[in-house]
């Protein structure tokens, strides 16, 4: 097992070696806009998987994938004579679903922001379906008598014989 550490730095650099090699020695022309998101290596150094967005609908993404695949070979022995390593993992391109994700939760926030304020507008004219203070609260006249004792109440107190 190698050094996760170094499994990270190999990935970073595996990521700009193939993107350089996208952007210059692949001229398929199903490749589209390709940008590589991400790229992480297991920690025995032996696969890479490449994390990678494409600008375009559903069929650009489709056919920058089977591009990206067939010039795997290409890509690994570009990064095999860049990195000097004695065994050059195997490189796996996976279509990156974040910023579609994060798209979603744009739409998902703005639709909350919208609902939230009709719903402020609706409260503003909006009133109480009875009392403001729905509570029950018990009568402060009633308390005050209840206090006090009547005067011809005989007297709780005991008297000392002196």
């Amino acid at each position: 097992m190698a050094d996760p550490a170094r499994a990270r730095k190999l990935a970073v650099r595996i990521r700009q070696i193939v993107s350089a090699a996208i952007e210059s020695q692949i001229k398929d022309p199903r490749l589209g806009m390709v940008t590589l998101t991400d790229a992480r290596v297991t920690t025995d150094l032996r696969e890479a998987t490449l994390y990678y967005t494409v600008y375009g609908d559903e069929t650009v993404v489709a056919d920058s994938a089977r591009a990206l695949a067939s010039a795997t070979g290409v890509l690994r022995s570009t990064v095999g004579r860049q990195t000097g390593i004695k065994f050059v993992p195997t490189l796996t391109f996976v279509a990156d679903m974040v910023p579609d994700t994060a798209r979603e939760l744009d739409e998902a926030l703005e639709r909350v922001r919208h609902a939230d304020a009709e719903l402020a507008r609706l409260r503003e004219n909006a009133t109480y379906a009875g009392e403001a203070d729905p509570y029950r609260r018990p009568d402060e006249d009633a308390d005050e008598d209840a206090v006090e004792e009547p005067d011809d109440a005989p007297s709780t107190q005991t008297r000392s014989a002196s």
